[in-house]
Parts: C-alpha cells; structure tokens; sequence
C-alpha cells in the first residue's frame, strides 16, 4: 500500500501540471513569429501620425514659404511655420520662363522637388536621379490633379511654386505622405511640346 500511496502522490501533480498545460489554447501561447505586431508597438506610419501637431495659426501667404537655388540647379524649400496652409491650390511663378507655354494636352519634362508641410521634410526630387520627370498629355495625366491644374501656364525655361491641398494630392495619403497632408513642390519645365 505504501508504494501505491507514493505513486498517487507524484502522479497527482503530474496530472494536475498536464491538465493546466493542456488548457492553454494557441493565442495563450507567446508567437514564435518575429514579424507580428503588438498592441504596445503601432506601425511606424500610425506612430508618425499621432506625432505630428495639425498646422494652426492664420493661413499662409504665399511669400511665407521660401525657395533657394539657382535656376537650373535643385532647389530647396523652406515650409513655415506659425500658419497652417491656405485653402485651395496656391500656385505662383518664381522664375518666369521664356521658352513654350503649357496648355492642356501638352507635354513636358519637369524637374521638381517635393515637401510635406506638417513634418516639413523633403520627400524626393527628380534632381536625385539625373534626369527631368517625363509627363504626357498635362491636364489629363496620370498624377495628382495639383499638378493637371497648376502646371498649366508655366513656361518652358520657368520655376513654379505649387501648393497642393490634399484634395488634390493624396487624400487618403499615399506611401510615407499621410492622409490630408498638404504637398508643397517646385517644378522645373525643362522642355515643353504642344
């Protein structure tokens, strides 16, 4: 009897560690992937979201936002601060061209320059890769409708300021660019036809 009373005794906490162990189901598990996400840690474009403040202040004017380079050379651009951006699309010619003008249908090789106006940060530039941006049949091409509406009228030889409200950028945002921000570019017309 002793040793049936010794043997129930190390198999009652072996029976009660199995049922415990056997009651875990998959999520009570720790994952053995390395690429799921946790609650505590967001997505690095959720993370940015939340740190970014919503411009205020007045509008602003369209000699607030400050452009440096020489023409010809890849500019850079100052976003400002103390405003928030001005409603609809802002477009102003900062070097005036000489060559042919823009219309709709036409098409043309463009150098620009893109910033963000919350994080102020420059986001890419076709000055980066060595060549102009080729784009066809403007008014009706397939970028963001600031760029169909305020490249008509620039001429070839011309630096142009546009600033695009998310309306007519990427609402929804788009890559790094997020939802509702407003896009600020200078573009080059390298060569216009039509």
């Amino acid at each position: 009897m002793r040793t049936v009373g010794r043997t129930a005794l190390v198999l009652v906490p072996l029976l009660s560690a199995g049922l415990a162990l056997s009651a875990c189901t998959a999520s009570d598990r720790p994952s053995t992937k390395t690429n799921t996400p946790t609650a505590t840690a967001p997505a690095t474009s959720e993370a940015q979201a939340e740190q970014l403040p919503e411009p205020s202040g007045p509008p602003c004017e369209v000699t607030q936002y400050e452009v440096t380079g020489e023409a010809g050379a890849k500019p850079t651009i100052t976003v400002p601060t103390g405003c928030k951006p001005q409603d609809g699309l802002l477009v102003k010619d900062l070097t005036e061209g000489t060559g042919p003008e823009i219309k709709a249908g036409s098409n043309a090789e463009l150098h620009y320059v893109l910033a963000t106006f919350r994080d102020r940060k420059t986001r890419e530039a076709s000055w980066d890769n060595g060549a102009p941006f080729p784009l066809k049949n403007i008014g009706q091409a397939p970028v963001i409708q600031g760029w169909n509406e305020g490249l008509i009228g620039l001429k070839e030889g011309g630096r142009r300021l546009l600033v695009v409200p998310s309306d007519k950028g990427y609402p929804q945002g788009k890559g790094t660019i997020q939802p509702g921000e407003t896009l600020i570019f200078v573009v080059d017309a390298v060569k216009v036809e039509g």
